[in-house]
């Protein structure tokens, strides 16, 4: 199975990554840096997904090199915290070209390769906060929610042609937080999931029998701040 992970390099991209190798499957990569365990059936393509035509010929390069898609997981992201007056506008926009129209464009493009395999899957990552907002999160919370909306009218769009999975997570012990202010990091006793857990359940919907999808994950700690 070839599965194609955007922000592959680190994070759960990279949890997915090395999941969808450990079982056997090939994982195929796009994300602006390469990623560290290369080898072994890995491949991978430079690209920065706020780029639309960047992250389309970055799909038609790998599906093409591969011979073809079995899978698609939408796992970059990005963010920019604060108050929609503190955020400068390109910032802001960023986490929206990166998070939905990324999104949007990466699935548009493996569309017809999907299709041609047999019981061809995407999962789209969402977030506890595309249910949920919170302050201080417009632009993440505008992707996110974006993606929630995207995924479900994808799925009525394709169903008996391509799954369509939802993976809504929750907080994750990754790099996602670094560089933010002190305010907008987990504090000492955040209990986060290990994004090899959340891995684990986006090989779980790629892996069902044709005719059989799960339509939405919420995975989460068990402590979750931001859900309910």
């Amino acid at each position: 199975m070839n599965v194609l992970v955007t922000g592959g390099a680190s994070g759960l991209g990279a949890a997915v990554a090395e999941r969808v190798a450990k079982d056997g499957h090939r994982p195929l990569v796009i994300d602006r840096h390469p990623p560290k365990p290369e080898g072994g059936g890995w491949q991978h393509c430079l690209a920065d997904l706020a780029d639309r035509h960047a992250a389309e010929r970055a799909v038609h390069c790998l599906a093409r090199g591969a011979g073809g898609l079995d899978a698609v997981v939408t796992a970059a992201g990005t963010d920019a915290c604060g108050r929609l007056c503190d955020v400068h506008a390109e910032d802001w926009e960023r986490v929206v070209q990166v998070n939905l129209l990324g999104t949007a464009a990466v699935v548009r493009a493996a569309l017809p390769y999907l299709k041609a395999a047999h019981n061809g899957r995407i999962v789209t990552v969402a977030s506890t906060l595309g249910l949920r907002a919170l302050s201080d999160a417009t632009a993440y919370s505008a992707s996110k929610f974006g993606v929630v909306g995207f995924t479900r009218a994808l799925a009525a769009e394709l169903a008996g042609r391509v799954a369509v999975t939802m993976l809504v997570p929750g907080g994750m012990d990754t790099a996602f937080f670094d560089g933010r202010d002190e305010q907008y990091k987990p504090g000492p006793d955040a209990q986060l999931n290990r994004p090899e857990d959340v891995a684990a359940t986006v090989m779980f919907a790629l892996s069902q029998p044709p005719g059989c999808e799960v339509r939405e994950l919420l995975v989460c700690p068990s402590r979750e701040p931001s859900w309910p």
